[in-house]
C-alpha cells in the first residue's frame, strides 16, 4: 500500500534511490552526533564505508569482526583520531574497513632485565649494577598515543633513573641499603612514566660489582678489624685472668697449707697425661720446714 499525506493527494511511492538517499542522511547525522572534528569529507568517508559494509554483507562482515583477548585492549583509530577516547575490549569489536585501524596492547606485567650499569659512587668508587623492573599498562590509548615504543622507553628510564639515584649514594650505602634505593627508583620511575600509562609495580637490584681491587682492599679492612677485635677480647681475657689471679694469691697467703696442696694438685694433673719424667722445682716447703723432691 502507497503512502498518502494528510490532504488525500498522493504521494509518490518510494523508489530504491529515496530510500538509499534517506538511509544515507541519516547516517551521517548518526556519525556526525558521534565524531568530531573529522570534517564533512571524513563524515563521507565513513558513510562510504559504512555503505560499503552493507552491500557486501554478509562476506564484509568477517572482515570487520574484530577479537579482543581478555587481558588485551584494542586502540581504534578512525581517520586518524582515536574512538571513541578509549580503548576497546575484551571481546568483540566493530571495525570498518577502508577507515578504521586498530592497535593491540598487552595489559599484563612485563619483566624487563635492566643491563649493568657502570656507575660512580658518591664516594668515588666504580661500581656494576643490574636489576630487574616489573610494570604493567594500565591506559591502552596513553601507551598508543604518548609515545612511540612504551616498552623501549620504559627501559631506557630504568636504565637512567638507576644511574642517578645510585649515584648519589656511597658504596656501604649501596651495599647495605639496596630496598631502599630499589623503593627510590621505583618512586622516581613511576611518577615518570605515569603519562604514558604505565604503572611500575616493582624495582628489585639484583647484583652489585665491584673491582677486584677494591675486594680484596675491603677484605683487608675486614680482616684487620676482626683481629683488632680479638686483641681487645683477649686483652680483656688476661686483665680478668689476672684479677683472679690475685683474688687466688690472696686466698692462698691466708692458709700456708694451701699453696702445697695446689703443688700436688698440679703434679696430678701433669702425672694424668702419661709422661714418663715429672720435674718440678726443690724445695718445695711442704709442711713444717720439711724438704721433699721428686724428679
Amino acid at each position: 500500500m502507497l503512502p498518502y499525506d494528510c490532504t488525500g493527494l498522493d504521494v509518490h511511492p518510494w523508489d530504491n534511490s529515496s530510500i538509499l538517499h534517506s538511509l544515507l542522511f541519516f547516517l551521517i547525522f548518526f556519525i556526525a552526533d558521534r565524531q568530531e572534528g573529522i570534517g564533512v569529507c571524513g563524515w563521507i568517508l565513513v558513510s562510504l564505508s559504512f555503505l560499503l559494509v552493507l552491500i557486501t554483507f554478509p562476506i564484509s562482515i568477517w572482515a570487520c569482526i574484530k577479537v579482543v583477548r581478555e587481558y588485551e585492549r584494542a586502540v581504534v583509530f578512525r581517520l586518524g583520531r582515536i574512538l571513541p577516547k578509549k580503548a576497546k575490549g575484551p571481546g568483540m569489536i566493530l571495525v570498518l574497513p577502508c577507515t578504521d585501524t586498530f592497535i593491540k596492547v598487552d595489559l599484563r606485567t612485563v619483566t624487563c632485565k635492566i643491563p649493568p650499569q657502570e656507575i660512580l659512587t658518591r664516594d668515588a668508587v666504580t661500581a656494576q649494577v643490574d636489576g630487574v623492573v616489573h610494570y604493567r599498562i594500565h591506559s591502552a590509548v596513553c601507551a598508543v598515543a604518548n609515545v612511540t615504543d612504551v616498552h623501549s622507553a620504559t627501559l631506557l628510564l630504568a636504565q637512567t633513573t638507576l644511574r642517578n639515584v645510585l649515584g648519589t649514594q656511597s658504596l656501604a650505602q649501596l651495599l647495605a641499603g639496596r630496598e631502599e634505593i630499589a623503593h627510590s627508583v621505583q618512586a622516581t620511575l613511576g611518577s615518570a612514566t605515569e603519562q604514558w600509562g604505565v604503572k611500575v609495580g616493582r624495582v628489585e637490584i639484583k647484583d652489585i660489582r665491584i673491582p677486584v681491587a677494591m675486594q680484596r682492599a675491603m677484605a683487608a679492612e675486614a680482616e684487620a678489624a676482626r683481629e683488632t677485635k680479638a686483641k681487645v677480647v683477649a686483652a680483656e681475657g688476661e686483665m680478668n685472668a689476672s684479677k683472679a689471679l690475685q683474688k687466688a694469691s690472696m686466698v692462698l697467703s691466708e692458709s700456708p697449707a694451701a699453696l702445697p696442696l695446689r703443688y700436688l694438685q698440679t703434679l696430678t694433673a701433669v702425672a694424668a697425661q702419661n709422661n714418663s719424667t715429672i720435674v718440678f722445682p726443690l724445695p718445695i716447703n711442704m709442711s713444717g720446714g720439711t724438704h721433699f723432691g721428686v724428679t
